[in-house]
């Protein structure tokens, strides 16, 4: 008994087969090529919201909305401002530390411990300077600004005032000097601020310990990690650029570093000097005039001849021939550190031109007081160094037209 083929319409095949068998007499298409599917998938258009700038109402609303959103990163930016100063001032303090760790490391200590060290002393001198020179400072403040109105009365009363008053012919001017200086003396918030913005001593003594005690720990963090932040500053650049930046990065934190520990350490002998020298005067307000020039001098160029002028009226107040005295013996300090100390304290740190100095220094200090005039300098001398590294040999090596 002969099976039966099924009929035609009974025979199925799956759907696999189906698309992989080709038809009798039918040559089999063509496999698409490995990058056709991505070229065709590029070649199709992508749909894109496209905002007409020509109308007056869009073109407004466009602006509206980038003005505010620059407006809300600007507040953003002004209620972070004493975080940032935070995080600021503990990276440069950092930056000042590291040469001494880095020199207890050549001399055999390891770094972890080398750091320690640099750390412990450090948190025990700036502990030891808020214990004996701010509860003395504020003290002195009050007591100042007490004072001045008898100082001015002192001063009113002298005969070298009236002479003066009667060689010039201009008395109402010299009274209402007087008075703005009392008006402005007496007030202990002035007297606080001219130590510049956010690292016064300011706005209490709560205040001043709890931040700087959130610097000492961002100074450790930063001082522990500045290896690696620089690391990861570097990675950030392509493989074949690394080399470069790390050249330059090396450089910008070295030469920082050795400006921020040779401003510190001037800026330190500038007070002790002028300390001990309105101590031998008898200078009533030593030791607020010295934590002055402690936070003052640290200002390039402008800080030293400022804190003279300042210290010089302060003790005009008192005794003229203390302030002459103070005025002449400060004045050839000055010259001493300008020309025997700074060259071999800041031998190895930033060296740019004066004007520029200036310059930085009175925008920075515009910006962020004390904090902003210390900052500006390496910040210019950073920013000059990679001109110098970076743009001025690409220029040099462009000699045809493009």
């Amino acid at each position: 008994m002969s099976e039966t083929a099924p009929p035609a319409s009974e025979l199925s095949v799956p759907p696999a087969e189906e698309a992989t068998v080709p038809a009798a007499g039918v040559a089999p298409a063509a496999a698409p090529a490995p990058g056709a599917a991505q070229a065709a998938a590029q070649r199709t258009p992508h749909r894109r919201l496209v905002i007409d700038l020509g109308h007056p109402f869009v073109w407004g609303f466009t602006a509206t909305v980038g003005a505010l959103i620059a407006l809300s990163l600007a507040g953003a930016i002004s209620s972070l401002s004493t975080v940032l100063v935070s995080i600021g001032v503990a990276l440069f303090v950092a930056l000042a530390l590291d040469p001494l760790v880095r020199w207890l490391e050549n001399h055999g200590m390891g770094r972890g411990l080398s750091i320690g060290v640099v750390f412990a002393a450090f948190a025990i001198i700036i502990g030891g300077v808020l214990a004996l020179v701010v509860p003395t400072a504020v003290v002195q403040i009050t007591a100042f600004a007490k004072a001045v109105p008898g100082y001015i009365t002192d001063i009113q009363n002298a005969d070298w005032f009236k002479n003066l008053v009667a060689l010039s012919g201009s008395s109402d001017m010299f009274a209402n000097l007087l008075a703005q200086a009392q008006s402005w003396l007496s007030d202990p918030a002035n007297l606080l601020a001219i130590g510049g913005g956010a690292l016064a001593v300011g706005t209490g003594l709560v205040n001043a310990i709890s931040g700087t005690l959130i610097v000492l720990v961002l100074t450790l963090y930063f001082l522990a990690s500045l290896r690696s932040m620089t690391s990861a500053l570097e990675r950030l650049a392509p493989a074949h650029a690394r080399p470069q930046l790390a050249e330059i990065t090396e450089q910008i934190t070295e030469s920082v570093g050795g400006y921020v520990s040779g401003m510190a350490i001037l800026a330190f002998c500038n007070a002790v000097f002028a300390f001990i020298l309105m101590t031998i005067l008898g200078v009533p307000f030593a030791a607020l005039l010295a934590f002055l020039a402690l936070l003052i001098t640290m200002i390039p160029m402008v800080g030293p001849v400022l804190f003279w002028l300042l210290a010089t009226v302060v003790i005009l107040f008192t005794s003229p021939l203390s302030a002459l005295i103070f005025a002449a013996v400060y004045f050839a300090y000055m010259q001493v550190e300008a020309y025997v100390m700074t060259p071999k304290v800041m031998n190895k740190a930033v060296d740019i031109p004066g004007s520029l100095v200036l310059i930085g220094a009175m925008v920075g200090g515009t910006l962020l007081g004390l904090l902003g005039a210390l900052v500006a300098v390496p910040v210019t001398a950073s920013l000059l160094m990679i001109v110098n590294t970076v743009f001025i040999p690409r220029q040099d090596a462009k000699v045809q037209p493009s």
